[in-house]
This record gives C-alpha cells, sequence and structure tokens, in this order.
C-alpha cells in the first residue's frame, strides 16, 4: 500500500478518472443525452425557426421529444426540464444524469430544475458532438426519413408530425442494435392453433401480412397480424 502511494498509484478501484467509454456503460441505464434540433415552418407571420428538445435514454435508446417552440427561452426550457423527468420516471426509466453540450440554450435554470429532482447534468466537451453520439443520431434519423420530406406548416403541425414519428420510431422501426427488432414490442395475439413440429408453426401466410402506414404513407412498416 504504502509503495503503491509512492509512486502514485491510489488503491483499487480509486485509480484514475476512467474513460469515457466506461462511463457510459457503467451509467447507461440512467444517463440522458439531451439536443436541440430545429426546421423552419411556414406560420402568418412568414417563415420562423420553431425549436424542439430530444432526450434519449442511452441504455434503452427510448426518446421524449418536447413539445415544439418559437421561443426557446429559459422559462420554456425548465418547464421541459420538469416535465422530462415526470414523464420519464412514470415510463419507469430512471433519471440519474442528463448530458448535453454547451449551447447557450441550457441556462442555469435549466440545471437548477434538474437538481430539484436529484438529477446531475453533465457537459460536454467543446466542439466534441461524437460525446453526445446517440441523440445526434437519433435527430439525423428524424431529419432525414421524416421532417426533410414536409413543409410544416405551424408549431401544432410540427407536433403531430414529430409524434408519429416518435410512435415509428419506437414501435415499428427496426433497430440494428435489437437484431433489427423494434424498441417497445408489440403485444401479442395468439397464432390460430396448430399441432406442435408442423410447418405451418414457421411460416407466415401472405394474406396475415399487413402494413402500417403514417404520414401518408411516408413512414411504412410490415408485420404478421398474430404477434405470436
Amino acid at each position: 500500500m504504502r509503495r503503491n502511494r509512492r509512486i502514485r498509484f491510489d488503491p483499487g478501484p480509486k485509480r484514475g478518472e476512467g474513460t469515457w467509454d466506461e462511463f457510459l456503460k457503467q451509467h447507461a441505464a440512467s444517463l440522458w443525452q439531451c439536443d436541440f434540433f430545429s426546421k423552419r415552418i411556414l406560420t402568418l407571420k412568414g417563415i420562423r425557426e420553431v425549436f424542439v428538445i430530444a432526450l434519449l435514454n442511452v441504455k434503452t435508446r427510448q426518446v421524449i421529444l418536447s413539445p415544439a417552440t418559437l421561443h426557446p427561452n429559459e422559462e420554456w426550457v425548465v418547464a421541459q426540464a420538469e416535465s422530462f423527468v415526470k414523464q420519464a420516471r412514470e415510463k419507469g426509466l430512471p433519471v440519474r444524469y442528463v448530458q448535453h453540450d454547451r449551447d447557450k440554450k441550457f441556462p442555469k435554470g435549466f440545471v437548477a430544475a434538474l437538481k430539484r429532482f436529484r438529477v446531475r447534468n453533465k457537459l460536454g466537451a467543446y466542439r466534441s458532438p461524437n460525446t453526445n453520439a446517440f441523440v445526434e443520431r437519433f435527430i439525423q434519423s428524424i431529419g432525414q426519413e421524416c421532417l426533410d420530406r414536409f413543409v410544416i406548416f405551424g408549431e401544432q403541425h410540427m407536433d403531430h408530425v414529430c409524434q408519429e414519428y416518435l410512435a415509428h420510431y419506437h414501435e415499428e422501426r427496426p433497430h440494428q442494435a435489437l437484431e433489427n427488432e423494434p424498441l417497445v414490442k408489440p403485444k401479442k395475439r395468439g397464432r390460430p392453433k396448430t399441432k406442435r413440429g408442423k410447418l405451418e408453426d414457421e411460416i407466415v401466410a401472405l394474406a396475415d401480412v399487413r402494413c402500417t402506414q403514417r404520414l401518408g404513407g411516408l413512414l411504412k412498416s410490415y408485420g404478421c397480424r398474430y404477434a405470436a
């Protein structure tokens, strides 16, 4: 022990600060990443830019979106922080850390609101978007797969489009990290009973395949009407 101290090694397990990868693995279940994304929309006052906050749980990849706003001021951001924590805990998802970049749209009130719920914020490094990669990837997905294909008319239209994509992202969209399964599996509905060992137990009839469409057919998914 004394020799370790002389050569500047702390007693295990307190050796060094650890790597960023180790931090993610240790805290993934209760770690959330958040960031703003925006889109130009048409309003009665002309073209305006609307903002949304995306918050993603690192372990489950589940996402919570704020409502859209034209004015992302401190009062609004604080209200979204409080709403997010309540929504996450209602879903049974733990919240201990919220990681975000150094954007000035995250004011001191945002950090204070999290602390009131015993949640700590974690700032990313300067000019290091890769440290916030999970939520950045979601923002890229919703942009390329959905928002870039729409002309949005007003904040309510933006909210509708975002929530439709979010439902598709959670319940229908395949995810490579889950072997192309959705994040939230649909409820099982039993198939007609057949004798065990028959080939019919494995084959899905074409008549049983269903196509689910959202946003006028932009978002499509295919599955069997019998989930089991």
